[in-house]
């Protein structure tokens, strides 16, 4: 018995023993690992707090959906501007310069209108004096004798051609029946004369971008030095081409009077609508394309000609209906709010026109000013001594305006409108004749000073005094862009000519080279190159050292290419 008790204390004591040395193999082992151990203990402790943690925020994330909660996090949510400081700013630039293109274009518009003014007052005022001032010189040569080599003088031979076409072309017009065709117009269906009008206008852009180079043609052959080897077809071939465009231009002109007079006096004006809304389609099809500056000049110089060719047909139209009325001023009054509407009409659609282009292209309301500083530099330059053409022809060739078959075709109206009976109205025709010719001197001191304050603010003085361009980019672009890298040394630089006497007048593509004409074809599109082109550029030095600059606004008339669009 005594044995059994004590084994079984023994084997107690045992299983204490073994039990604390577990216990002593357990806290070694943890002395051992360390670290790791530790690491082990915490990482459970923790996952089963992160689990008693995530289980309370669910919780209290339940608890917080509210619809209140969600309300005070909106109305309390906030953010800065700060942060995008350079977008901000410049979207507050672009709404600037969209307040400011009105003003910057109507600016440009009125000096425009001005000069196109001056040029169909120049038709009627000083161009007869002149060709009379040329006819007497002729006439009294054998008097006279001869003073030089010349009979007459260059501008004297283009005058008197001027004034041989426009007298022909008015003999032409008398046989046009005006009442006739109004009548015929009057006839068709409303779609029918919207299209016969739309035409009308492509057919006028065409006119205007061929008659100049026939007239231009004209007035180089009579004038041409005789002792240069005949390469025309002579005077009397060119005369007669020039008279028939001027006759085909005024009667396509007349037609689209005719449309227009049509449009005022239908009953229910829809013609007048439809004409009225294809001034915002050209929004439409101006808008959303690539601009450049020098497309924009031309637009520019596209929107002045058609303002002031507009004021002129609806100043046809007007004398056409007071005629019909027997010079009622009552009718004036009738006519008057249609009159407004279709030129409150097109000074809208120039101007939102402008603006969004100007904002889509990233071009600044300044340049508009570069815009008036061009069209002045024209009237300045034309009275220098080194001048060489008229000044009514550089606006035909900048605008795309050419007076005499518009002046043409007032002179036949007014004549078949206005009956000349008595010496009381003969008065009246000299007194009106003599205020039209105040009015164009007037108009052109004020022009020139104008154009003046323009070119020193714009600093193209210096150009005043540089001859003009010897080639065309047309025929011999590449001609002279062969030339310039076969004759010019590379190591030479291009300053060396220059030249501060004005009497010198070096020439225009050794003195600035930055302003000669382009010298390859695909230098006239002139449009922007975007950043994979730029890197090209860089990459490729050869290609970029054949580059040729960009045009000066000074080489863009009205027909040149530039960019993706003739507008």
């Amino acid at each position: 018995m005594a044995d059994s008790v004590a084994a079984g204390l023994e084997d107690e004591n045992e299983t204490e023993n073994e039990d604390n040395e577990s216990e002593k193999r357990l806290f070694s082992g943890v002395r051992k690992t360390g670290k790791h151990a530790g690491a082990s203990d915490i990482t459970e402790s923790l996952g089963f707090y992160e689990r008693k943690a995530k289980y309370k925020e669910r919780k209290s994330n339940v608890s917080d959906l509210s619809l209140l909660r969600f309300i005070s996090a909106e109305l309390t949510r906030g953010y800065f501007l700060e942060h995008n400081k350079a977008k901000y700013t410049e979207r507050r630039e672009r709404v600037y310069t969209c307040l400011r293109i009105p003003k910057e274009l109507e600016k440009l518009m009125i000096f425009g209108f001005l000069l196109c003014l001056d040029v169909f007052l120049y038709v009627f005022t000083l161009l007869p004096l002149r060709v009379l001032l040329a006819l007497i010189r002729l006439l009294t040569l054998p008097c006279c004798g001869l003073s030089g080599s010349r009979i007459l003088q260059p501008a004297q031979v283009c005058d008197v051609l001027k004034g041989f076409i426009v007298v022909l072309c008015y003999f032409m017009m008398t046989y046009v029946d005006y009442s006739m065709m109004y009548h015929l117009i009057r006839g068709q269906s409303v779609i029918k004369l919207y299209i016969i009008y739309n035409m009308l206008e492509v057919a006028d852009r065409l006119f205007s971008s061929f008659g100049q180079d026939i007239l231009d043609a004209l007035y180089w052959t009579a004038t041409e030095p005789k002792e240069r080897k005949r390469a025309h077809i002579g005077v009397i071939p060119h005369f007669f081409m020039a008279v028939l465009y001027v006759f085909l231009h005024a009667i396509l002109i007349m037609v689209q009077a005719t449309t227009l007079n049509v449009a005022f006096n239908s009953h229910n004006k829809s013609l007048l609508t439809i004409m009225m809304s294809n001034n915002f389609v050209e929004i439409k099809g101006s808008v959303f394309k690539k601009f450049e500056k020098n497309n924009l000049f031309q637009m520019s110089n596209s929107d002045i000609k058609e303002r002031f060719t507009n004021y002129i047909l609806l100043l046809i139209v007007c004398l056409r209906n007071m005629e019909q009325f027997s010079w009622n001023p009552d009718h004036l009054w009738v006519l008057f709010p249609d009159v407004c509407m279709v030129i409150a009409s097109e000074v809208a659609v120039d101007i939102v026109k402008h603006a969004f282009i100007t904002k889509f292209n990233d071009i600044t309301a300044d340049v508009y000013s570069e815009y008036r500083a061009s069209l002045a530099f024209d009237l300045v330059s034309s009275r220098q001594k080194n001048a060489y053409t008229d000044y009514s022809d550089s606006v035909s060739r900048r605008m795309g305006f050419i007076p005499l078959p518009l002046a043409l075709l007032l002179i036949r109206v007014v004549t078949s409108s206005v009956k000349i009976q008595g010496s009381l109205s003969i008065v009246c025709v000299v007194l009106f004749y003599l205020g039209m010719i105040t009015l164009k001197v007037l108009n052109s001191i004020v022009l020139l000073g104008k154009s003046c304050t323009y070119v020193k603010e714009a600093k193209m003085e210096e150009k005043l005094f540089q001859n003009p361009p010897s080639a065309t980019p047309s025929r011999v672009s590449s001609r002279t862009h062969r030339t310039k890298h076969t004759r010019e040394p590379p190591g030479v630089p291009v300053e060396e000519g220059m030249s501060a006497s004005v009497t010198t007048q070096p020439t225009h593509t050794d003195e600035y080279p930055v302003h000669q004409l382009p010298t390859s074809e695909s230098d006239q599109f002139l449009t922007t190159p975007d950043e994979s082109e730029e890197k090209s550029l860089i990459q490729d030095e050869t290609e970029l050292t054949h580059r040729a600059p960009k045009k000066d606004l000074l080489e863009i008339d009205r027909f040149t290419i530039c960019g993706n669009r003739i507008d």
